[in-house]
C-alpha cells in the first residue's frame, strides 16, 4: 500500500526530540527519511538511559526513530560536507536544530543549499528563534520555565513544575510538521521551495491558547490552580474511596446530569451553582460537597455511573492501565515492527508506540525499525554515487 508521502525525501539532520518526532510523523506517512549522524556517537539520545531495550539502545532514541535509515557523516570534514551536499541534492526537504548559525558555518545553510537547490524545503528548529536569543540552548525545561507554562502548572500552594513528558518539543515537532507539508504544497504549485522556521517558545506561547489569550486581550496572568480549570467547573480531579477520579463538566447540562448520578440533584438547583460561572466563583465550596459525595465509593465505580449518564469522567490511569484502556477501546496503542537479521535483534521485534494518525486510504505503515548508528551508510553513499547524474533518482 502506498504512504500518503510516498516519494518525499528528507535529509534530516535533527537530534534529541522536535525533529526527529517531525520526520518520523512523515516517515510514519510514507516519506523516506535519512537521519544523519555523528560517527562513533550519534543521536545524543541513543545515550540517553536507563531504560534501555534489550540491545542497550534507550527507550528514549527508540521512541521517535523508527522508519528512518541512519547514515553517519562527518560534517567537521570537507569529505561529509559534500557528502551531505550530495544528499540534499537528492532530496525534497532538510530538517535541522543545530543551534542557529552551525550550519551556516559548515556550509549548510539555507541560502547556500537553496541555492543549489531552489525546490528545497529547509526546516529550521530552535529554541529561542535565530536573532536575539540564538545563543540560548534550547532545551524542554528552560522553555517550560520562561515560557510561562510552569507557572501555570502545579498545586496553587506549591511549587512551579514541569509537565511529565517534554510537551515542548513534541508540540514544535508537530509546527515543523505542518510548516513542511505547507511549504511543499506551495512547491508543488510553484516550483519554488522556501525556509520553514520554527522555535520553542514561539510554539508553546501558541500551544497555552486559552491561558494567553486571557494575558493577550484581557491582561489577565493566570496562576496555578493545581487540576482545576479557570474557566470551567467541576474540571479537575477529585478524590475517591481508592484512587483519582477526573471529572470534566463543560456545560450546565452535564452538571445537572452529575448531580443526579452523585444522588444529590439539589446541587444544581443552588444558587452557587446553577451556571459556570457561579460555579466557578465558588469551586472550593463544589469541590468539597462532591469529595464527600465521591468518597463512598472507588472511581472505576463513579466513572461508569457518570459515562452513562453523559458526564465526561475516568479515573488517573497510570501508563499501563492508559494502553490498557486503549486497547479495550480499540484504539491503535503499541505496534511491533519485525527486525530483520541484519538489525541484530536476534528477531525479535522492536515495540512501538503506534502513530495517532488514521488516513483511510493511506493509513501510517511501520516499515523500518529505529537504525543502529550509521548503519544504512554504505548503502544511501553508494546509490548518491550511482545516482550522481540522476539528482531526481530516490536515494533509500
Amino acid at each position: 500500500m502506498r504512504g500518503a508521502l510516498e516519494g518525499l525525501r528528507i535529509a534530516d539532520f535533527s537530534r534529541v526530540l522536535a525533529g526527529p518526532y517531525a520526520t518520523m510523523l512523515l516517515a510514519d506517512l510514507g516519506a523516506e527519511v535519512v537521519k544523519v549522524e555523528r560517527p562513533g556517537a550519534g543521536d545524543e539520545t541513543r545515550a540517553w538511559h536507563p531504560p534501555a531495550d534489550h540491545d542497550g539502545t534507550s527507550t528514549y532514541f527508540l521512541s521517535v526513530n523508527r522508519n528512518k535509515k541512519s547514515v553517519a557523516l562527518d560534517l567537521t570534514t570537507e569529505a561529509g560536507r559534500e557528502q551531505a551536499r550530495a544528499l540534499v541534492a537528492a532530496s525534497d526537504v532538510l530538517v535541522e536544530n543545530f543551534r542557529p548559525g552551525t550550519m551556516e558555518r559548515l556550509g549548510l545553510g539555507p541560502r547556500e543549499l537553496r541555492a543549489l537547490h531552489p525546490g528545497l524545503v529547509y526546516c529550521s528548529i530552535s529554541g529561542f528563534g535565530s536573532g536575539a536569543g540564538a545563543a540560548i540552548p534550547g532545551y524542554d525545561l528552560l522553555v517550560q520555565a520562561v515560557g510561562g507554562l510552569m507557572s501555570v502548572t502545579g498545586d496553587a500552594a506549591g511549587e512551579p513544575v514541569k509537565t511529565g513528558v517534554a510537551l515542548v518539543d513534541v508540540i514544535t515537532g508537530l509546527h515543523a510538521s505542518l510548516g513542511i507539508l505547507a511549504a511543499l504544497r506551495h512547491r508543488d504549485a510553484t516550483g519554488e521551495g522556501q525556509l520553514v522556521e520554527v522555535n520553542l517558545l514561539g510554539s508553546l506561547l501558541s500551544a497555552m491558547v486559552n491561558q494567553a489569550s486571557a494575558f493577550a486581550v484581557a491582561g489577565v496572568v493566570p496562576g496555578r490552580l493545581g487540576n482545576a480549570h479557570p474557566s470551567i467547573a467541576p474540571y479537575e480531579t477529585f478524590p475517591t474511596a481508592d484512587r483519582p477520579l477526573a471529572i470534566a463538566v463543560g456545560n450546565d447540562r452535564q452538571f445537572a446530569a452529575l448531580a443526579e448520578a452523585v444522588e444529590d440533584p439539589g446541587l444544581a438547583l443552588d444558587d452557587r451553582f446553577r451556571t459556570n460561572a457561579e460555579r466557578v466563583a465558588h469551586r472550593a465550596e463544589l469541590k468539597d460537597l462532591l469529595t464527600e459525595r465521591l468518597g463512598v465509593a472507588d472511581a472505576d465505580h463513579w466513572s461508569a455511573v457518570l459515562l452513562a449518564a453523559g458526564v465526561p469522567a475516568g479515573p488517573v490511569n497510570t501508563l499501563d492501565e492508559a494502553f490498557a484502556f486503549a486497547a479495550k477501546l480499540g484504539l491503535p496503542g503499541i505496534v511491533d515492527i519485525p527486525a530483520a537479521p541484519a538489525d541484530g535483534a536476534e528477531g525479535r521485534p522492536f515495540r512501538q508506540v503506534a502513530s495517532p494518525i488514521a488516513l483511510s486510504g493511506t493509513p501510517a505503515q511501520y516499515r523500518l525499525p529505529p537504525p543502529g548508528l550509521g548503519q544504512h551508510t554504505a548503502e544511501i553513499l553508494d546509490r548518491l554515487s550511482d545516482s550522481a547524474t540522476e539528482p531526481e533518482g530516490p536515494v533509500t
